[in-house]
């Protein structure tokens, strides 16, 4: 039987590594092959090492760090898109997230129709969407791609959420509708690991900041405080 601590715990991340192969010098043609060899020269690059952390339940959690620190790599990780060569990744809860733009729709089928094959999405009103909801996705801007992905994964009946950068996308009127929901849903008591480089936004959102540099955890604390010594180590 669990005990009361890790009933409390909505992630856990137990001495995990993650690598990446990289192919290079790839023979495109026979006569390269034949010349070169079949052969495609591979690099091994670790994102992530050794990573160890707990996420509590009803934490509200910024990943932070320069482009290509591996956070990104973390979020996908935690959603299972990708799994790790060493260590565990435990998730308690049911879990949504929005990692990329309009990752699961299909371009043909129209907004409506994507809300219905995406577990259906209750209280979202043509209002959002205007005729649009009625369009192949396709047609849509990133702007209009970005409500109905928002739209879907937080009308989830989920108590673990994800989001990555991409809620940069669209205006700032749909940032703060946004932002305004993500504490409606913090407050509610859901777990939610957010990735951005918005630190104003998410300093006002999260109780929690870990900081990614290079694969490795740079600083684990009070976002706050992460973000003071993050913008003076990298500002």
């Amino acid at each position: 039987m669990a005990n009361k601590k890790e009933n409390d715990i909505a992630i856990k991340v137990s001495h995990m590594t993650k690598n990446f192969k990289l192919y290079s010098d790839k023979p495109n043609t026979l006569k390269e092959r034949i010349v070169r060899g079949w052969k495609n020269k591979t690099e091994v690059r670790t994102v992530l090492k050794d990573i160890n952390l707990e996420i509590k339940k009803g934490e509200t959690v910024a990943l932070i760090g320069v482009n290509g620190s591996g956070k990104s790599t973390l979020l996908k990780l935690m959603t299972k898109i990708i799994y790790p060569n060493k260590g565990t990744l435990k998730t308690y809860g049911k879990l949504t997230s929005l990692l990329e733009l309009g990752a699961g729709f299909h371009p043909d089928f129209t907004g409506r129709e994507n809300i219905y094959f995406n577990a259906a999405i209750f209280g979202l009103t043509r209002h959002e969407l205007g005729d649009f909801i009625d369009s192949p996705v396709r047609t849509y801007s990133s702007g209009m791609y970005m409500r109905l992905a928002f739209s879907v994964a937080i009308n989830v009946d989920a108590e673990i959420l994800l989001i990555d950068e991409i809620l940069a996308v669209g205006d700032q009127r749909f940032q703060e509708k946004c932002f305004a929901k993500l504490e409606e849903l913090a407050k509610s008591n859901m777990t939610i690991v957010i990735v951005s480089h918005s630190l104003d936004s998410i300093s006002k959102l999260c109780n929690r900041a870990i900081w990614i540099n290079n694969g490795e955890v740079a600083m684990d604390g009070r976002c706050k405080d992460v973000i003071e010594e993050y913008l003076r180590v990298c500002g």
